[in-house]
């Protein structure tokens, strides 16, 4: 019923090419979010703490170079960076198949390359959202987004179940061979892209007074400054919950690889679904309120994963893949239609700096619960302070808000 929303792509053959290189490198990057955790689990024997280190890196990007990024970003064509971004990656992942082959992989190796690959993401991820405005009309925002949230669902779904099969096949660490070749077939197709974009010419007199408009872009709009507060708060109890899960469901249920891959997949199975249905949910209910349903539903997942019963870890993935798609569809078309062009870049690197920054501090409390504690633990603190994150956005103006208002 809601398939028709995806002939966006039709429309706009520069929309499609970034769908399709997206696509791609999100397929591989599924693989490698089964195979790089249990790289480190089973390959080098991580702990908790180094779990959280190893997620921490990830994120840390987003705190050092999260707020200058959009200014950056704004001073260079948007399919440049994009295929360059791709290509950097493709070389970072592919050194550690290579270096798993002549066996010199340490844990130290896969600290440097997922923190590279962090910086690399940053700049692809505010590149192409800033850049999806300018390649579909207003009026095709939601379903442009809904489209390239079913992507990441569907990928995701794909790529997490092949990952556990290859992880089974190849081991681990050669299993993220796919990942590299996916960025180098993503970066080909983005080159493909027939508008530069970018390059605004608006442009701030330094890089400090960019910053500051970025921020002022996110705190000076009372919906954009709700929905910030409340998804930093989601953010940081969703990256706690992430860098014990695989270890949680390894080392708690004994869960084996393949069957880690297949609980991965349910959520996003579930993804799918939620993105589909994201876009009739927000036209029937609001975008606020299709938000706040959404952070709720996540919430509700973290505190079901810990629950004592194997049926209750699979029906948390269920919601852990519904509930993102839902809101992350949301507060991503929030910025793109309230937000104005020239400030896009800007303000999509606030965001990142404040919602994926702040997943660094939630991966080294997570590392430093999960061995202090237990992963179990863990997991319902992390559910705990996803319900806080409902809470912020349901006692603000957010239940009220439509995109269109100004």
């Amino acid at each position: 019923m809601t398939f028709w929303r995806l002939s966006v792509l039709a429309r706009y053959p520069d929309f499609r090419r970034l769908f399709v290189g997206n696509s791609v490198s999100l397929l591989g990057s599924s693989v490698t979010a089964v195979a790089l955790p249990l790289t480190a689990v089973v390959y080098l024997h991580a702990a908790p703490a180094q779990l959280g280190v190893l997620g921490a890196l990830a994120f840390a990007p987003q705190l050092v170079l999260g707020l200058p990024a959009g200014v950056w970003v704004d001073r260079l064509p948007y399919r440049r960076v994009l295929v360059l971004a791709d290509l950097a990656q493709a070389l970072l992942v592919g050194s550690i198949p290579v270096l798993a082959l002549f066996g010199a992989l340490r844990l130290w190796h896969l600290y440097i390359v997922v923190l590279l690959t962090g910086a690399a993401n940053l700049f692809e991820t505010v590149t192409a959202q800033s850049f999806t405005p300018a390649l579909v009309s207003r009026d095709d925002l939601l379903p442009a987004n809904s489209a390239l949230m079913v992507s990441n669902a569907s990928v995701n779904t794909a790529g997490s179940a092949v990952g556990g099969l290859l992880v089974v096949l190849l081991t681990a660490p050669i299993a993220i061979a796919v990942d590299a070749v996916s960025f180098l077939v993503a970066g080909l197709t983005k080159a493909r892209i027939q508008v530069a974009g970018g390059a605004s010419s608006v442009r701030p007199k330094n890089l400090w007074v960019g910053v500051f408009e970025g921020l002022r872009a996110v705190f000076g709009h009372r919906t954009i400054r709700a929905v910030t507060i409340a998804a930093t708060v989601g953010a940081l109890a969703g990256q706690m919950q992430n860098v014990v899960l695989v270890f949680y469901l390894v080392r708690t249920l004994d869960f084996p690889p393949g069957l880690v891959g297949v609980v991965i997949a349910i959520a996003g199975g579930a993804g799918i679904l939620g993105a589909l249905l994201a876009t009739p949910i927000t036209r029937r209910i609001g975008p606020g309120r299709a938000f706040i349903t959404g952070l709720g539903v996540a919430a509700a997942a973290g505190l079901l994963v810990a629950g004592p019963f194997v049926v209750l870890v699979l029906a948390s993935q269920l919601f852990r893949g519904a509930g993102p798609s839902l809101y992350g569809v949301n507060q991503q078309t929030f910025r793109q239609a309230l937000i104005a062009p020239e400030l896009l870049s800007r303000a999509n690197a606030t965001w990142r700096f404040l919602v994926y920054g702040t997943q660094t501090l939630g991966a080294l409390l997570g590392g430093v619960l999960g061995s202090v504690a237990s992963a179990r633990v863990t997991l319902l603190v992390s559910g705990g302070a996803m319900a806080l994150a409902t809470a912020i956005a349901l006692f603000s103006p957010l239940r009220h808000r439509t995109v269109q208002a100004g």
